[in-house]
């Protein structure tokens, strides 16, 4: 390559890693994946190298990206925290061997542990207790987010047991376990918000929160992997972790002591497709020289330890043709692009569609119907288009467009200022917004109507029997068994869960009405502040805001839905029809104390009562609901059906276990 194209290649790399950077560390929505960021540095780097008059001490290749915003206090790292090498295959992995024997002549042992996809943290403590806890930022300064990281179960605010130095650092990851980031996604997309992209996206932004309540909520999760600082117990980092395991850390129990690097090619072989049935995301095995001696030895580049790598999985990627496809328009009024792909097979299962996102992602991939596409599997579960092979683009293929109207009913599309998504304003008149407010108001965690799924909604709406979620509860029995889907017994049960979902609390029957931004949690505090629907729909936006967790945004997106009269309208109609639209007297009181300070976790399938429910009863009865075993659980509440998993999990830590009945027992 001659001087000048490397000059523009030097450029164009330079501002691409940087805005990859930005994105990744400070807007926490990355574009590409590791393993394509790292390409196009090591590109940078070669070129670097061949032409050295080229140099900019401002390029990429020289900083760790920064995640530091203006929202926290700045901090200084004792230690650098520093970023590690990534290597991709065996040949490298065993370079990196040869160049740690080159160095240390004795014998050397490795330590392999998972690496957890998240966000580095960096705790202190002094004398057993947690003083401190900061960001990676850019490796000498980070982000003091103590406040939120004590929201963190997993991180222990006192340490257990003793032999602890008075002062130390230990280094970990906090992510987002998937079943959390799917049901916190879910609640987003209910809500009207933009999901997460994938867990670590999502375990970033709640880090960054200054509502430590909400990040409390958010159910992080928090692994630790390196203890540093004066009087450490041994040489050994294998030895040390597992000292602080004993000190009440959470230690990876994924963790492996090598011997040589052929055992390291053995963990790495195993994790590969093992790592996919793990309840969190990992995209690679970290490897260290165990001795700190060694380690010491080994020394650090400028951006990196020698004594350390990380292997790094290469994502499954599959080529597929695109045959077109579909926007479809969501109940919030977004309007998601949807691939329809020729068939193919992918992490074991068989992929037809996949996520475009939006109209800027079809933009960046240049995307043409009848493109032969790269796919691979986000946090390995989501299918995602990565990139078009531009090697077997046809004549004949014709650029993807996104629509400038509403597929469904025609309306122009808007962009909000600052949003990558289009929306159909026409939430009273598209059919699918329709529907899927409707859906949301019968849904398990709102009114929990039985009988009625996305199929039946639509059936009734296209059969005008309703228009909107009020016109449920003037529905006969006779006109359901008029319809396809009907008979004797379920037209009964249909209308039997109509009924009882009257006696639905005013929480839930807000959080029903699909407000833009209000979801299950928000709509239960604002509830109980306001107490009646009345009182909410009479509040200003500064009212409004005095609720925990209500912002400007959201107290201004439930005055714009109490502004319009056709809301209004709806609400007199489900009060006429006697839904409970504010507390009672003595709803959210205490009924009793009999399971306080226990926490509780349910299982299964329940005869006399729902899930929801029978939470409900917990948390009057003085309990905690938890989602997941472990040593702190006080009773499991077990129901039909429940997972065989759960079950030997309980019995082997010795929790208490109980039924229906003896559950309704312990609470009378």
């Amino acid at each position: 390559m001659d001087f000048e194209k490397a000059k523009e290649r030097i450029g164009f790399l330079r501002n691409e890693l940087n805005r990859h950077n930005y994105l990744y560390y400070v807007k926490a929505t990355p574009e590409v994946s590791d393993y394509d960021y790292d390409i196009l540095l090591r590109e940078l780097m070669e070129l670097e190298r061949e032409f050295p008059e080229l140099d900019d001490p401002n390029s990429p290749t020289r900083r760790v990206g920064s995640d530091i915003t203006r929202d926290f206090e700045q901090v200084r790292h004792t230690y650098p925290m520093l970023s590690l090498a990534n290597v991709y295959s065996k040949a490298e992995l065993i370079e990196f061997d040869n160049r740690v024997k080159k160095v240390i002549s004795e014998p050397v042992e490795y330590v392999c542990e998972l690496k957890f996809d998240g966000v580095a943290i960096n705790l202190t403590y002094r004398n057993g207790t947690l003083q401190q806890a900061v960001t990676r930022g850019d490796g000498t300064i980070g982000d003091d987010v103590t406040a939120n990281a004590r929201t963190i179960r997993s991180i222990p605010l006192v340490l257990h047991g003793e032999g602890y130095p008075d002062e130390f650092e230990i280094r970990g990851e906090i992510f987002m376990p998937r079943q959390v980031f799917d049901d916190l996604n879910r609640e987003r997309e209910e809500v009207g918000e933009v999901p997460f992209a994938n867990p670590r996206n999502a375990a970033a932004g709640t880090l960054k929160l200054l509502n430590s309540a909400e990040v409390a909520r958010r159910k992080l999760d928090c692994t630790l992997y390196f203890l540093l600082g004066e009087n450490i117990p041994s040489d050994s980092h294998y030895s040390n972790l597992e000292v602080a395991r004993r000190w009440g850390f959470k230690v990876s129990d994924y963790m492996t002591l090598c011997k040589d690097i052929a055992e390291v090619q053995q963990y790495i072989d195993h994790w590969e497709k093992a790592r996919k049935k793990l309840p969190f995301d990992t995209d690679g095995v970290v490897i260290k020289v165990n001795s700190l001696r060694q380690q010491q030895i080994l020394g650090l580049t400028a951006k990196t330890p020698r004594w350390a790598v990380a292997y790094k999985y290469k994502p499954e990627r599959v080529s597929t043709e695109l045959l077109s496809i579909d926007f479809q328009v969501g109940r919030t009024g977004a309007v998601t692009p949807v691939a329809n792909l020729r068939s193919v097979k992918l992490s074991g299962t068989t992929v037809k569609r996949a996520s475009l996102h939006n109209a800027d992602q079809i933009q960046l991939l240049d995307i043409h119907i009848g493109d032969w596409v790269f796919v691979e599997k986000g946090g390995e579960i989501i299918p995602k288009i990565v990139g078009v092979d531009q090697s077997k683009r046809s004549l004949f293929v014709q650029p993807a467009i996104f629509p400038e109207n509403c597929p469904e009913c025609g309306t122009p599309l808007v962009r909000p200022v600052g949003e990558a998504r289009y929306l159909c304003p026409n939430q009273y008149g598209c059919p699918p917004q329709i529907k899927g407010r409707i859906e949301h108001f019968i849904s398990r965690k709102a009114l929990n109507i039985d009988g009625l799924g996305e199929e039946t909604v639509a059936l009734l709406y296209d059969s005008g029997l309703i228009h909107n979620a009020a016109d449920l509860y003037s529905i006969k029995k006779e006109q359901l068994l008029k319809l396809e889907r009907f008979a004797e017994k379920s037209a009964d049960n249909a209308i039997s869960s109509i009924e009882r979902s009257k006696k639905v609390t005013f929480p839930r029957v807000l959080f029903g009405l699909g407000i833009r931004y209000v979801g299950e949690t928000t709509a239960k505090k604002i509830a109980q502040h306001f107490r009646s629907i009345d009182a909410i729909a009479q509040a200003a936006v500064e009212q409004l805001m005095e609720v925990e967790d209500v912002g400007e945004s959201v107290a201004q997106s439930i005055r714009d839905y109490f502004a319009d009269e056709r809301n209004t309208q709806l609400i007199n109609r489900l009060r006429q029809a006697g839904l409970q639209l504010e507390l009672q007297q003595d709803e959210g009181a205490l009924l009793s104390e009999k399971l306080k300070d226990m926490s509780i976790v349910i299982s299964g399938t329940f005869s006399r009562i729902s899930r929801e429910e029978l939470k409900e009863l917990i948390a009057r009865h003085g309990g905690k609901n938890v989602s997941a075993i472990s040593a702190s659980t006080s009773l499991l509440v077990a129901g039909d059906n429940m997972g065989p998993a759960k079950l030997e999990k309980a019995t082997k830590l010795g929790i208490k276990i109980v039924n229906e009945d003896e559950f309704f027992s312990m609470i009378e």
